[in-house]
């Protein structure tokens, strides 16, 4: 499943590359600001970006409170543009055997990243580090770093892909606290495409292959942007993401599908 999707994702690329521009403008003449017009509107202030919340209650013959919280903070400067990322998931559950409120997913995932422009079109160098805790996961944590090039795939109006490909070193910790390390290649593709002038879809797609024999990961998430007003706009999107070698009884996947609120600081 983990090279399928991969390989899906690698030839949506190049499938998307080698197509005439006027398939990809038919749906995106009235687009909102992209990206690259985000950056250079803002360009040289400190923090822009967005922030999402969403939240789901249920009560009666099940009992459960699911809480997830989202922020992906830019800056653009001359030399450097720098993307900072949070996503975090709490749910808790009523236990029908004990009668108590437990939680029954904890997730907090960070990145950073910094871009160095080369100064040819969207050519950089990258450094990235993330950082995620799933408490459900059979992990403590798991942190990696990684290094490369990155570079636009592909540019139309109002649609492009970028990528970023290098390799890297990554550290797990256990929850027995036996810890692993060894390296491995990152490949991250991110395809935008605005569709009307208050919708934009986005797909990221980020892969961590091991070279060390570790648990490769996998994250891939889809989302349809409608934007309310300036300030805010609502959010549905899937989260997928995999791992090849899950802790005891775990599942190699999981999915997550979610609407929530944006507000847009930018």
């Amino acid at each position: 499943m983990y090279y399928r999707v991969l390989m899906l994702a690698c030839t949506l690329a190049s499938f998307t590359t080698h197509t005439k521009e006027s398939f990809f403008e038919e749906l995106s003449e009235y687009g909102q600001l992209d990206d690259n017009e985000i950056h250079n509107k803002r360009h040289g202030e400190l923090f822009y970006g967005n922030t999402e919340f969403g939240f789901i209650v249920t009560s009666g013959n099940t009992d459960s409170l699911t809480v997830k919280l989202k922020a992906n903070v830019f800056q653009d400067f001359d030399k450097w543009r720098n993307q900072f990322k949070f996503d975090s998931l709490l749910k808790k559950d009523k236990n029908t055997d004990t009668g108590e409120i437990e939680k029954s997913a904890e997730r907090y995932f960070a990145s950073a990243q910094g871009n160095y422009k080369l100064g040819e079109k969207e050519a950089s160098f990258f450094i990235y580090s993330d950082y995620e805790k799933d408490k459900f996961s059979g992990f403590d944590y798991q942190t990696s770093l990684s290094s490369g090039y990155g570079n636009r795939l592909y540019s139309g109006k109002k649609n492009t892909i970028d990528f970023d490909i290098g390799p890297g070193v990554n550290y797990q910790m256990k929850e027995e606290n036996i810890s692993e390390s060894g390296f491995l290649i990152r490949l991250a593709l991110h395809w935008q495409k605005n569709i009307s002038e208050r919708t934009r879809f986005n797909q990221t797609l980020s892969s961590e292959k091991s070279l060390s024999g570790l648990s490769s990961r996998l994250k891939s998430e889809t989302s349809l942007i409608s934007q309310i007003n300036s300030d805010f706009s609502l959010t549905f999107s899937y989260l997928y993401r995999y791992n090849s070698a899950p802790e005891d009884d775990k599942l190699n996947f999981d999915g997550e599908t979610s609407a929530t609120i944006v507000y847009n600081f930018q």
